[in-house]
């Protein structure tokens, strides 16, 4: 089985490439470019009250980049719903290496000490691509996404690709739109192509830990969260649908 180069993840990422494999033990990856591309437009955010509600209820501890490695096996775990996965040993490893070196990010939902919902991306500029997400009790993903969305939008984020629709997304805002549009997005958000040219601010790297430094001033540059209310992070995403 040979490695993906992590270098190439990246330069993959940037022109709207991702990598996948057939099932678990699959040995090799193949990389993939949709026609249609899923994406979450950080605006158009759909928070519904009930989700708003658990939120403010803070029934989840949730944080970011305790747990990357947990996250990605939990996504790559077998469920009934989802007998196998994209993600094989050399993907896991790839990301892996993108996290040490600051490029690949994870938000975890806790229940006491038990890891019970999440999701990890990569980071490039002022993009991030979601990977994966697990839920092993209501909700969790969903508030995952939340906390993602306002995260991202205090970090000066300006895309948020979610690869494909499913109905669980495009309850919470994203659309599917086509490759020239998409690439289009993806150029603004990495800071190069006809709409910088043109004069459009160019997009400097955005800050995941924005929001750390935001709820408790003073904060690292770049640190794994500490606690911060539901109540802050409804406030942040604004009006409920």
């Amino acid at each position: 089985m040979s490695m993906l180069d992590p270098d190439l993840l990246l330069r993959a990422y940037s022109v709207g490439v991702f990598p996948m494999a057939d099932g678990r033990a699959a040995p090799e990856i193949f990389w993939v470019e949709p026609k249609k591309r899923g994406i979450l437009p950080l605006e158009s955010f759909k928070l519904s009250r009930s989700l708003a509600k658990t939120i403010r209820s803070d029934r989840f501890r949730v944080t970011a980049d305790h747990a990357f490695a947990q996250v990605v096996a939990a996504c790559a775990a077998p469920t009934e719903q989802r007998p196998d996965t994209w993600i094989n040993p050399q993907i896991e490893a790839a990301y892996a290496d993108l996290h040490r070196r600051g490029h690949a990010h994870s938000v975890e939902c806790w229940q006491g000490e038990a890891l019970v919902g999440g999701l990890y991306g990569v980071k490039l500029g002022a993009a991030f691509f979601g990977e994966s997400m697990f839920s092993r009790t209501r909700d969790a993903s969903k508030v995952a996404l939340a906390w993602l969305v306002a995260r991202l939008r205090v970090g000066g984020f300006r895309l948020l690709d979610c690869q494909f629709i499913t109905d669980h997304l495009a309850s919470m805002g994203a659309v599917e739109i086509g490759r020239q549009h998409y690439v289009g997005l993806l150029d603004a958000a990495l800071g190069v192509g006809p709409s910088v040219a043109a004069g459009a601010s160019p997009a400097s790297g955005a800050d995941f830990f924005a929001l750390d430094r935001l709820a408790a001033p003073g904060a690292a540059a770049e640190t794994v969260s500490g606690p911060i209310s539901g109540c802050f992070i409804t406030q942040l995403l604004g009006q409920t649908s």
